[in-house]
């Protein structure tokens, strides 16, 4: 990898943690927001859970909408909208002028992420796509882990006002270097919506979305409720709490790197080994969950497997729709944001019918549910193969 695509990539990652600082670094000012504008918390919580529906939605139309458009020219457009929505944030005078300035940028948030992670795999030799592409989720891992303590931290020493300027200035910045960085970058074939949307009707397509729906709610459904079984369950401090989710994001940042390296190796070996390993180690955190020095350490390993299972699911399904890799990249988007949503929901249901303990019960039927949708993969594809060894 020479010095211009090094340069290219490490701005798409520093671009895709503008956008994930974005979406994930309320989280940390809800009850400051809640306060500031006069709503409740779960009001407030719209402004996660809205920006996630958005992006689900945006997923898949959005990049296909702008598919025939120069690159460079779309990402400037998203990170444009994601800089002036957050200066409108910083002088929101109530909470609809707020919420909308949240909603009408996460319609572009699958755009840029989506043709990030399209240029970063063609920039490079196709035996290095899979390792370009990990870098740029760590960008994703980046925004997640330290945009919620970086977000807090300015809204509780400064202001809410200081706080969304913090996301504006990380977005102007990638904006600036995006016009002098990144060449021009036209669509040289265009391709039809309908050969776009043919991807849809291909067997392995849809038991690729299938695999990112189940292992990604395995991972962020119980992600969810983490802090609280750290509470309840492990029994441990709330400041104890934030260092364990901070060593959660640094272990997923690990994990992003290995990806990189174990996918260029074997990418069809660690897609099947994957969902035993994740299986093991939350019946480790079911059967141990309640000893704080071996809970951290589980909860580490989870998350290195959490930046393996983001990168496992966005190459199986570039890997199933490769002939529309902006589109299958918005695909992914998309079932990820769903994985997160029923994952969340049916790990709740656990908690709710049976404790806070018993979530890992959905994080494992969900596991079980990934991993016989990777033996139908492998099967269809393995019968992909034969058919054009016979043709052949």
């Amino acid at each position: 990898m020479d010095k211009q695509n090094r340069l290219l990539i490490l701005l798409l990652t520093v671009g895709v943690f503008g956008i994930l600082n974005t979406e994930m670094g309320i989280v940390g000012i809800l009850p400051q927001i809640a306060e500031q504008f006069h709503v409740s918390v779960p009001t407030a919580g719209w402004l996660v859970s809205g920006f996630a529906l958005v992006v689900a939605f945006a997923g898949p139309t959005m990049p296909l909408l702008f598919s025939k458009v120069n690159r460079k020219t779309v990402m400037l457009l998203a990170l444009g909208i994601f800089t002036v929505s957050n200066v409108i944030s910083m002088f929101a005078t109530n909470f609809t002028i707020l919420l909308l300035a949240r909603i009408i940028p996460a319609a572009f948030h699958p755009i840029y992420v989506s043709m990030a992670m399209t240029v970063a795999g063609t920039s490079v030799p196709p035996e290095q796509s899979a390792k370009a592409v990990s870098k740029v989720f760590i960008g994703v891992s980046a925004g997640m882990v330290l945009g919620v303590p970086v977000t807090s931290f300015i809204a509780t020493e400064t202001s809410f006002m200081m706080a969304m300027l913090f996301f504006a200035a990380v977005n102007a910045v990638v904006f600036i270097a995006t016009i002098f960085v990144i060449p021009s970058m036209p669509v040289k074939e265009t391709l039809s919506y309908g050969k776009q949307l043919g991807v849809l009707k291909k067997p392995i397509m849809i038991f690729s979305i299938l695999i990112v729906v189940f292992l990604n709610g395995a991972i962020f459904g119980f992600y969810s409720y983490l802090s609280d079984f750290l509470g309840n369950v492990t029994d441990i401090s709330v400041r104890t709490i934030s260092l364990v989710l901070l060593f959660y994001g640094l272990a997923n940042i690990v994990g992003n790197v290995i990806a990189g390296r174990i996918l260029t190796i074997d990418p069809r070996r660690s897609t099947f080994v994957l969902p035993f390993t994740l299986f093991a180690t939350y019946l480790l955190l079911f059967v141990f969950g309640h000893l704080s020095l071996m809970t951290t350490l589980i909860v580490a390993l989870i998350g290195v497997l959490a930046g393996v299972n983001s990168n496992v699911n966005q190459y199986l399904i570039s890997e199933a729709g490769s002939e529309a890799p902006d589109f299958s990249n918005g695909l992914y988007l998309t079932a990820a944001n769903l994985g997160t949503t029923f994952g969340t929901f049916f790990c709740g249901f656990f908690i709710t019918e049976m404790g806070t303990q018993y979530s890992l019960f959905g994080t494992l039927i969900f596991v079980v549910l990934g991993l016989v949708s990777i033996i139908l993969r492998m099967y269809l594809q393995k019968g992909t193969v034969s058919n054009v060894d016979l043709k052949g």
